[in-house]
């Protein structure tokens, strides 16, 4: 299973990080980023677009 991780920083300034484990919706995310960007994010490679930063972690 495979988890898409999602960091980013809210307007007060505190960090978040968002996990995403619906196949569905991780599918739906990298229809969205570029090709560069979602080969480097299926090899487990941090990668920041615009001002989050995105992984995609496998089990």
């Amino acid at each position: 299973m495979s988890v898409l991780i999602r960091k980013y920083k809210l307007a007060s300034g505190m960090e978040q990080e968002e996990r995403i484990d619906d196949d569905d919706r991780i599918e739906r995310y990298m229809k969205l980023f570029d090709r560069e960007d979602v080969k480097k994010i299926q090899t487990g490679v941090k990668v920041k677009i615009e001002k989050d930063e995105w992984q995609l972690l496998e089990d």
